[in-house]
Protein backbone atom coordinates (compact mmCIF):
# COMPACT_ATOMS: atom_id res chain seq x y z
CA UNK A 1 0.00 0.00 0.00
CA UNK A 2 2.84 2.33 0.84
CA UNK A 3 5.88 0.94 -1.61
CA UNK A 4 4.18 3.94 -4.10
CA UNK A 5 3.39 6.83 -2.00
CA UNK A 6 5.11 9.62 -1.05
CA UNK A 7 2.84 10.57 1.29
CA UNK A 8 -0.63 9.21 3.28
CA UNK A 9 -3.44 10.61 4.76
CA UNK A 10 -6.61 9.60 6.70
CA UNK A 11 -8.62 9.62 9.09
CA UNK A 12 -8.07 7.77 11.98
CA UNK A 13 -11.07 6.07 12.08
CA UNK A 14 -10.60 5.48 8.30
CA UNK A 15 -7.21 4.05 8.47
CA UNK A 16 -7.05 0.70 6.90
CA UNK A 17 -5.66 -2.19 9.54
CA UNK A 18 -3.10 -2.59 6.63
CA UNK A 19 -1.32 0.16 7.04
CA UNK A 20 0.17 -0.43 10.52
CA UNK A 21 1.71 -3.78 9.31
CA UNK A 22 3.11 -2.37 5.96
CA UNK A 23 6.78 -2.88 6.12
CA UNK A 24 7.31 0.33 3.99
CA UNK A 25 5.50 2.36 7.25
CA UNK A 26 8.63 2.26 8.98
CA UNK A 27 10.43 4.54 6.34
CA UNK A 28 7.66 7.40 7.27
CA UNK A 29 7.66 10.22 9.25
CA UNK A 30 3.96 10.21 10.90
CA UNK A 31 1.88 13.17 12.33
CA UNK A 32 -0.80 11.81 14.63
CA UNK A 33 -3.58 14.90 15.10
CA UNK A 34 -6.09 13.92 17.69
CA UNK A 35 -9.60 16.12 18.27
CA UNK A 36 -11.01 16.98 21.40
CA UNK A 37 -8.91 13.99 22.77
CA UNK A 38 -6.98 12.29 26.04
CA UNK A 39 -3.14 12.07 25.72
CA UNK A 40 -2.31 9.04 24.65
CA UNK A 41 0.75 9.18 27.01
CA UNK A 42 1.36 10.01 30.56
CA UNK A 43 2.46 13.97 29.60
CA UNK A 44 5.90 14.75 31.37
CA UNK A 45 5.46 18.92 30.92
CA UNK A 46 2.61 20.50 32.22
CA UNK A 47 -0.26 21.18 30.65
CA UNK A 48 -3.70 22.78 31.39
CA UNK A 49 -5.94 19.83 30.58
CA UNK A 50 -5.11 16.32 29.69
CA UNK A 51 -8.32 16.48 26.95
CA UNK A 52 -8.17 18.75 23.66
CA UNK A 53 -6.14 18.49 20.42
CA UNK A 54 -3.01 16.91 20.56
CA UNK A 55 -0.19 16.38 18.04
CA UNK A 56 2.41 13.35 18.48
CA UNK A 57 5.18 13.36 15.78
CA UNK A 58 6.61 10.02 15.58
CA UNK A 59 9.77 9.52 13.49
CA UNK A 60 11.10 6.87 11.41
CA UNK A 61 12.33 3.70 12.28
CA UNK A 62 10.10 4.14 15.69
CA UNK A 63 10.68 1.69 18.52
CA UNK A 64 6.56 2.58 20.41
CA UNK A 65 3.25 2.13 18.32
CA UNK A 66 0.92 4.89 20.07
CA UNK A 67 -2.64 2.88 20.43
CA UNK A 68 -5.17 5.28 18.36
CA UNK A 69 -7.52 2.54 17.83
CA UNK A 70 -11.23 4.23 18.26
CA UNK A 71 -9.61 8.14 18.59
CA UNK A 72 -11.00 11.29 16.42
CA UNK A 73 -8.12 12.78 14.60
CA UNK A 74 -6.18 12.38 11.18
CA UNK A 75 -3.10 10.63 10.21
CA UNK A 76 -0.35 12.45 8.30
CA UNK A 77 2.39 10.17 7.29
CA UNK A 78 5.23 11.60 4.71
CA UNK A 79 8.41 10.22 3.56
CA UNK A 80 12.01 12.24 3.68
CA UNK A 81 12.36 12.49 -0.05
CA UNK A 82 9.10 14.82 -0.20
CA UNK A 83 11.76 17.43 2.04
CA UNK A 84 14.53 16.95 -0.17
CA UNK A 85 15.99 19.86 -1.84
CA UNK A 86 15.17 22.51 0.60
CA UNK A 87 17.25 24.44 2.82
CA UNK A 88 19.31 22.25 5.41
CA UNK A 89 18.08 24.64 7.91
CA UNK A 90 14.62 23.44 7.36
CA UNK A 91 15.62 19.54 7.28
CA UNK A 92 17.26 19.83 10.43
CA UNK A 93 14.24 21.67 12.55
CA UNK A 94 12.33 18.61 11.34
CA UNK A 95 14.64 16.39 12.11
CA UNK A 96 15.11 17.64 15.41
CA UNK A 97 11.56 18.18 16.22
CA UNK A 98 10.57 14.75 15.20
CA UNK A 99 13.36 13.45 17.21
CA UNK A 100 14.07 15.70 20.16
CA UNK A 101 12.37 13.34 23.23
CA UNK A 102 13.56 10.30 21.44
CA UNK A 103 10.30 8.32 20.55
CA UNK A 104 7.89 11.08 19.94
CA UNK A 105 7.31 14.46 20.52
CA UNK A 106 4.28 15.80 21.63
CA UNK A 107 2.38 19.47 21.17
CA UNK A 108 -0.94 20.11 22.71
CA UNK A 109 -2.27 22.67 20.23
CA UNK A 110 -4.89 25.51 21.81
CA UNK A 111 -7.51 27.04 20.12
CA UNK A 112 -5.21 29.51 18.32
CA UNK A 113 -2.49 27.66 16.92
CA UNK A 114 -4.95 24.96 15.17
CA UNK A 115 -7.24 27.31 13.35
CA UNK A 116 -3.76 28.11 10.99
CA UNK A 117 -2.96 24.42 11.36
CA UNK A 118 -6.73 23.45 10.21
CA UNK A 119 -6.46 26.20 7.35
CA UNK A 120 -3.06 24.60 5.51
CA UNK A 121 -4.22 20.92 6.37
CA UNK A 122 -7.28 21.37 4.75
CA UNK A 123 -5.28 22.80 1.32
CA UNK A 124 -3.12 19.84 1.42
CA UNK A 125 -5.54 17.62 1.82
CA UNK A 126 -7.85 18.72 -0.73
CA UNK A 127 -4.30 18.59 -3.23
CA UNK A 128 -4.07 15.22 -1.69
CA UNK A 129 -7.42 14.01 -3.05
CA UNK A 130 -7.09 15.40 -6.55
CA UNK A 131 -6.67 12.41 -9.08
CA UNK A 132 -3.36 14.47 -9.76
CA UNK A 133 -1.83 15.91 -7.16
CA UNK A 134 0.92 18.99 -7.84
CA UNK A 135 3.46 17.73 -6.19
CA UNK A 136 4.60 21.04 -6.18
CA UNK A 137 1.91 22.31 -4.42
CA UNK A 138 1.94 19.44 -1.95
CA UNK A 139 5.38 20.47 -0.89
CA UNK A 140 4.85 23.64 -0.37
CA UNK A 141 1.52 23.38 1.96
CA UNK A 142 3.46 20.23 3.84
CA UNK A 143 6.76 22.66 4.03
CA UNK A 144 4.58 25.30 5.47
CA UNK A 145 2.23 22.97 8.00
CA UNK A 146 5.97 21.64 9.16
CA UNK A 147 6.52 25.43 9.90
CA UNK A 148 3.89 26.05 11.63
CA UNK A 149 4.67 22.89 13.95
CA UNK A 150 8.50 23.75 14.29
CA UNK A 151 7.16 27.33 15.40
CA UNK A 152 4.21 25.68 18.06
CA UNK A 153 6.95 23.44 19.80
CA UNK A 154 9.63 26.40 19.94
CA UNK A 155 7.21 28.43 21.70
CA UNK A 156 6.35 25.30 23.92
CA UNK A 157 9.92 24.55 24.77
CA UNK A 158 11.29 27.76 25.17
CA UNK A 159 8.09 30.23 27.11
CA UNK A 160 8.16 28.69 30.83
CA UNK A 161 11.90 30.06 31.95
CA UNK A 162 15.83 30.18 31.33
CA UNK A 163 16.13 26.37 32.26
CA UNK A 164 13.08 24.67 30.13
CA UNK A 165 15.19 26.34 27.51
CA UNK A 166 18.61 24.79 28.85
CA UNK A 167 16.77 21.59 28.69
CA UNK A 168 15.66 22.06 25.16
CA UNK A 169 18.80 23.23 24.34
CA UNK A 170 20.38 20.02 26.00
CA UNK A 171 18.37 17.86 23.64
CA UNK A 172 19.20 18.73 20.73
CA UNK A 173 23.40 19.04 21.31
CA UNK A 174 22.11 15.47 22.79
CA UNK A 175 20.51 13.95 19.08
CA UNK A 176 23.62 15.55 17.02
CA UNK A 177 25.82 14.38 19.27
CA UNK A 178 25.10 11.11 21.65
CA UNK A 179 26.91 8.77 19.00
CA UNK A 180 30.35 10.35 19.86
CA UNK A 181 29.99 12.71 23.00
CA UNK A 182 28.68 10.80 26.31
CA UNK A 183 30.38 12.74 28.70
CA UNK A 184 28.20 15.26 30.63
CA UNK A 185 30.93 17.66 30.91
CA UNK A 186 30.75 17.94 26.40
CA UNK A 187 27.20 19.31 26.94
CA UNK A 188 27.43 21.46 29.63
CA UNK A 189 30.54 23.23 28.21
CA UNK A 190 28.27 23.88 24.80
CA UNK A 191 25.52 25.30 27.02
CA UNK A 192 28.27 27.73 28.90
CA UNK A 193 27.36 26.03 32.39
CA UNK A 194 29.14 23.94 34.86
CA UNK A 195 28.09 20.11 34.84
CA UNK A 196 26.79 20.32 38.69
CA UNK A 197 24.24 23.01 37.35
CA UNK A 198 23.25 21.37 34.07
CA UNK A 199 22.68 18.04 36.33
CA UNK A 200 21.03 20.43 38.37
CA UNK A 201 18.43 21.27 36.01
CA UNK A 202 17.79 18.52 34.15
CA UNK A 203 17.07 16.59 37.48
CA UNK A 204 14.84 19.74 38.62
CA UNK A 205 12.96 19.58 34.82
CA UNK A 206 13.17 16.16 33.70
CA UNK A 207 13.85 14.07 37.02
CA UNK A 208 16.75 12.59 35.35
CA UNK A 209 20.54 13.38 35.19
CA UNK A 210 22.57 13.85 32.03
CA UNK A 211 23.91 10.98 32.02
CA UNK A 212 20.97 9.29 32.71
CA UNK A 213 19.41 10.76 29.40
CA UNK A 214 22.33 10.09 27.31
CA UNK A 215 21.77 6.70 28.30
CA UNK A 216 18.72 6.50 27.54
CA UNK A 217 19.42 7.90 24.15
CA UNK A 218 21.78 5.20 23.52
CA UNK A 219 19.67 2.29 24.59
CA UNK A 220 16.89 4.40 22.42
CA UNK A 221 18.61 3.86 19.58
CA UNK A 222 20.20 0.13 20.59
CA UNK A 223 16.52 -0.90 19.98
CA UNK A 224 15.25 1.09 16.94
CA UNK A 225 18.57 -1.28 15.05
CA UNK A 226 17.40 -4.48 17.05
CA UNK A 227 13.88 -4.62 15.84
CA UNK A 228 14.41 -2.18 12.54
CA UNK A 229 18.25 -3.15 10.83
CA UNK A 230 19.09 -6.32 9.54
CA UNK A 231 22.39 -5.78 11.38
CA UNK A 232 23.61 -8.59 13.89
CA UNK A 233 23.73 -7.78 17.53
CA UNK A 234 27.66 -7.19 17.01
CA UNK A 235 27.66 -5.14 14.42
CA UNK A 236 24.52 -2.83 15.91
CA UNK A 237 27.11 -2.72 19.35
CA UNK A 238 30.22 -1.21 16.78
CA UNK A 239 28.01 0.82 15.16
CA UNK A 240 26.81 2.59 18.70
CA UNK A 241 30.56 3.10 19.37
CA UNK A 242 30.69 -0.28 21.72
CA UNK A 243 34.37 -2.19 20.59
CA UNK A 244 33.13 -5.27 22.74
CA UNK A 245 29.86 -6.99 21.75
CA UNK A 246 29.95 -8.40 25.90
CA UNK A 247 30.13 -4.92 27.40
CA UNK A 248 27.18 -3.63 24.93
CA UNK A 249 24.95 -6.53 25.93
CA UNK A 250 25.45 -5.71 29.90
CA UNK A 251 25.15 -1.97 29.38
CA UNK A 252 21.57 -2.40 27.59
CA UNK A 253 21.04 -5.01 30.22
CA UNK A 254 21.93 -2.82 33.32
CA UNK A 255 19.01 -0.39 31.26
CA UNK A 256 16.61 -3.05 29.63
CA UNK A 257 16.72 -5.82 32.17
CA UNK A 258 17.25 -7.64 29.20
CA UNK A 259 19.99 -8.58 27.08
CA UNK A 260 19.47 -7.79 23.24
CA UNK A 261 18.66 -10.50 22.33
CA UNK A 262 16.19 -11.51 24.66
CA UNK A 263 14.69 -7.80 24.28
CA UNK A 264 14.69 -8.91 20.06
CA UNK A 265 12.57 -12.04 21.03
CA UNK A 266 10.07 -10.41 23.10
CA UNK A 267 9.45 -7.51 20.65
CA UNK A 268 8.83 -10.18 17.98
CA UNK A 269 6.41 -11.71 20.00
CA UNK A 270 4.54 -8.72 20.81
CA UNK A 271 4.46 -7.73 17.70
CA UNK A 272 2.59 -11.20 16.76
CA UNK A 273 0.21 -10.58 19.24
CA UNK A 274 -0.27 -7.29 19.93
CA UNK A 275 -1.06 -5.17 17.00
CA UNK A 276 -1.34 -0.84 17.40
CA UNK A 277 0.37 -0.70 20.89
CA UNK A 278 2.60 0.55 23.08
CA UNK A 279 5.85 -1.40 23.90
CA UNK A 280 7.23 -0.43 27.08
Amino acid sequence: MLSDKVLFIRNLDQCPPSYLDDPGRREFFEIVWLHDEEALHVPQHDFQTLRGDWIYLIPPYRVHQLNKAGKKGVLISFKRELLEGDLKEFLLDVFRMFNIQGEFSCLQVNEESSKGLITVFDLLNEEYKRSAMNMTMIKALLKVFLLQLIQLKEQHFTKHDIHEKRVYEFMLLLEMNYLEQRNIDFYADKLGISAKRLNQVLKDKLNKTGTNLIHERVVLEAKRQIIHSENTIKEIAFNLGFNDRSYFSRFFKQHTAKTPQEFQEEVKEHVRAHANTLIN
